[in-house]
Order: C-alpha cells, then sequence, then structure tokens
C-alpha cells in the first residue's frame, strides 16, 4: 500500500512540475521576445545592461545557489545544486562574467549597483526565507533564462566592440543540463516536502523577472528627473 501511495505522490509532483515547467518557459519566451534590438540601442543604453546584469550576476549567482541548498531537504536536489556550485566555483564564473563586463567597457559603477539594489534586495530576503521548493523553482526559472539570454548579451557586447564571450559562450551550453537537473530536483523536491496549499510557486520567478526588467529597461535619465 504504501509503494502504491509513494508512486501515486510521484505521479502528481510530475504533473505539477510540467505544469509549472510549462508556466515559466512561457514567462522565458515572452521576456525573450520583448528584448530589444542591440543594433538599435545607443552605446550608453547597451553598456548599461551589461554592467547592471554583471552588477548582479557576479556577486550574486554563488549567493543564490548556496540559499537554495541550505533550504532543500531532498539528495537529489542537493546533488544537483552542489554540481552547479562547483562548476561555478571551479571553472571561476565570477571572473568569467567579469572579464566579460571590462571587455565590453561596461564595469560596473556605484550607479549601476544602485539603481539595482532594492530589487535586488528583495530577491535576497526571499531566498532567506529558505523555502525549498520555491527556491528551486527560482533557480530553475533562472538557469533557463539566462540561457536564452546569452544571445543578446553577447551581442551588446560585440556592439560595443569585444571579443571577449567566454561568459556568453560558457552559459549558452552549460545551463541547458543545469535547467533539466533543477527541474528534475524540484519534481523530487515536492514529492518529499510537499508546500503548503495556497503557496505561490512563482513568488521567486516574479521577483527574479522585475530584477531582469530593471536590468534590460531601466533608464537613468527617468531615474534622475
Amino acid at each position: 500500500m504504501s509503494t502504491l501511495v509513494s508512486q501515486h505522490e510521484s505521479v502528481k509532483a510530475a504533473t505539477s512540475i510540467t505544469s509549472l515547467q510549462e508556466t515559466i518557459n512561457s514567462v522565458i519566451e515572452e521576456m525573450i521576445k520583448t528584448l530589444p534590438n542591440p543594433k538599435q540601442l545607443t552605446s550608453s543604453e547597451r553598456r548599461g545592461i551589461v554592467a547592471r546584469y554583471s552588477s548582479v550576476l557576479e556577486g550574486n549567482f554563488i549567493y543564490w545557489m548556496t540559499a537554495a541548498l541550505i533550504a532543500v531537504k531532498s539528495e537529489e536536489a542537493r546533488e544537483e545544486l552542489v554540481e552547479n556550485l562547483h562548476e561555478e566555483v571551479k571553472d571561476a564564473h565570477p571572473d568569467m562574467m567579469r572579464r566579460f563586463a571590462i571587455a565590453a567597457h561596461a564595469f560596473p559603477t556605484d550607479s549601476d549597483a544602485l539603481s539595482v539594489h532594492d530589487d535586488l534586495t528583495k530577491m535576497r530576503k526571499f531566498l532567506g526565507r529558505l523555502s525549498p521548493v520555491q527556491s528551486l523553482a527560482a533557480m530553475a526559472f533562472f538557469e533557463g533564462f539566462i540561457q536564452r539570454f546569452m544571445p543578446f548579451l553577447a551581442g551588446l557586447a560585440a556592439e560595443e566592440g569585444s571579443t571577449e564571450m567566454e561568459y556568453t559562450d560558457v552559459h549558452g551550453v552549460c545551463d541547458i543540463a543545469h535547467t533539466e537537473g533543477l527541474y528534475r530536483a524540484l519534481a523530487t523536491e515536492i514529492s518529499v516536502n510537499p508546500v503548503q496549499p495556497g503557496t505561490d510557486l512563482l513568488e521567486g520567478v516574479s521577483l527574479l523577472r522585475t530584477l531582469i526588467d530593471r536590468i534590460v529597461y531601466y533608464k537613468p535619465e527617468v531615474a534622475a528627473a
């Protein structure tokens, strides 16, 4: 009887993950479709996007993944997150990010960091609640988005005369497997650690989307006015 119950819970989890993944993928697709053409942006606008992205990613991505690792309960989720973190640290991905930004003449300034401060803080505090399923859903979304975002980011840098593309080349490939792994981890986590009824599984996704919109569409002159 316990085996049948376990199988039933696994099926429900798989169905839930399929629906959740479809929803997240539709959000990513919409965001990618509405990105501006790098060639139609000014040099200042291109620089700002790369700088804000770097300001967020270089010092926070490993922190976010570590927060998710601390939160999860299932061994499969832990293994997936540890593998991701191992690659980030071993291959010095923050260094890739920094070299990419410098080559594009977009090393973040204090103004770049402050422009994303409020939305970044909200994401940090969200992950600080250590909600395992919500944290995994957010990270799965972000990995999926980054993989699709890389051609746009590379286009911005290329228009600024950069040829340093290791960061975008690597993340355009490795994040495909990372995303798939995170969804498998999410399915396992939900089955062993069910969320309470009424929990917004996409809360972290919404916060990240707002942060990404800030990175891409922020206008310093409007904020100053």
